[in-house]
């Protein structure tokens, strides 16, 4: 599920440098309010560490750029160690095959919790040092044995505000009620989210969510699949899908809230009630060639929350320290899915549920869409 995200994150940065919002100058000026010295832009390539090095591994494009800005190049400053950007996408299968082939070459991954958890119950991955990586600087929660939280986004209903005037929906009930709420809906291809929304608006309460009960909502989903217009595998797309008219409704990503609200010049709002929190994390390959204390400093340098709100300016992600907070500039803050406010009247994605019934569960749901 992660990995769409990432790359949405990607094509976000492409499309605001296409608009002359941001640019690598901004990259600078970033860096040097936070470091005094200028970031190095750097796309998504293969990145060979040298001795004393580590290699991060993300999901490519001006990706790279901001996590040298925010993080890579005060760690290089802090430590002498460089830390190079590899932009080739850490999937849970690349991860494992670095592991298998005995000899990695990537030290730090940008990945799932729950492909970090099930790979390192394979003996896969470090365990997180949390005597160097400080829990206190988390969300409560959101640090797992093999995995650091590193930021978040959520699953949110976004819906046509002109249609709908002073009777928006707050409540996925609302958006499963076509009659209240009249037009079209758009859903997410890949199923995480949509699963915890049907069962949401089908009564069950946020409490009793988990373990989510497929059954009922499976056959929510096809129940309602008359009523939808597209599933959306992009954020781009479900952008489209909400701006063009084609859906009154949408239950988009976070990150594109923003995006959608300023082209619609505010005809498309969203609501944060009953949105679905996902987190990022940090994980380390187990033998990795950097070695495990290098990489985990890097992990701890990275929760300093000056530096996460680097990231949120860059690629909207919400901080995972929960000092960072009260450094988003006020206009922002109701963009932040873990805004104190926002994050309560949402609900954390279960990481263990999804490590444990993530494939079966696509599998299933993909069979309903595209029946």
């Amino acid at each position: 599920m992660h990995e769409q995200f990432l790359k949405d994150q990607v094509e976000i940065l492409a499309q605001r440098h296409a608009r002359g919002e941001i640019s690598r100058r901004s990259f600078a000026g970033l860096a040097a309010a936070l470091l005094g010295t200028t970031a190095l832009g750097l796309r998504g390539t293969v990145a060979q560490a040298a001795s004393g090095e580590l290699v991060f591994v993300n999901w490519g494009g001006d990706a790279g750029a901001a996590y040298d800005a925010a993080y890579g190049q005060a760690f290089l400053k802090d430590t002498g160690i460089t830390v190079k950007q590899d932009g080739t996408g850490p999937t849970e299968g690349a991860i494992a095959a670095q592991f298998e082939s005995g000899k990695p070459t990537w030290d730090i991954v940008d990945a799932d919790p729950f492909s970090a958890e099930a790979l390192g119950k394979k003996g896969m991955m470090e365990e997180i040092d949390y005597a160097v990586v400080d829990k206190s600087k988390m969300r409560e929660g959101f640090g797992w044995p093999h995995a650091a939280s590193s930021y978040f986004y959520s699953y949110i209903i976004a819906y046509d505000a002109k249609k709908f005037k002073d009777n928006p929906p707050t409540s996925m009930a609302d958006f499963f009620d076509v009659e209240k709420f009249p037009g079209k809906r758009s859903l997410y291809k890949w199923g995480t989210g949509m699963w915890e929304a049907a069962l949401l608006a089908d009564g069950v309460t946020r409490d009793k969510l988990y373990p989510l009960d497929l059954k009922r909502a499976n056959a929510k989903l096809a129940a309602f699949k008359e009523h939808v217009v597209a599933y959306w595998g992009g954020g781009s797309e479900s952008q489209s899908i909400l701006l063009n008219g084609e859906a009154s409704m949408a239950l988009v990503w976070s990150t594109r809230a923003k995006l959608i609200e300023t082209d619609s010049g505010g005809d498309v709002s969203f609501t944060w009630n009953e949105g679905l929190v996902a987190p990022g994390s940090m994980a380390v390959i187990k033998g990795n060639p950097g070695g495990k204390e290098a990489a985990m400093k890097f992990i701890a340098s990275a929760q300093d929350p000056a530096k996460q709100v680097v990231m949120f300016t860059m690629l909207g992600q919400g901080p995972a320290n929960p000092a960072a907070d009260a450094l988003l500039p006020a206009e922002d803050a109701r963009f932040n899915p873990v805004d104190p406010k926002n994050f309560a009247a949402q609900i954390p994605l279960d990481m263990a549920w999804y490590e444990e019934n993530y494939g079966p569960a696509l599998d299933e749901y993909l069979k309903i869409i595209s029946a």
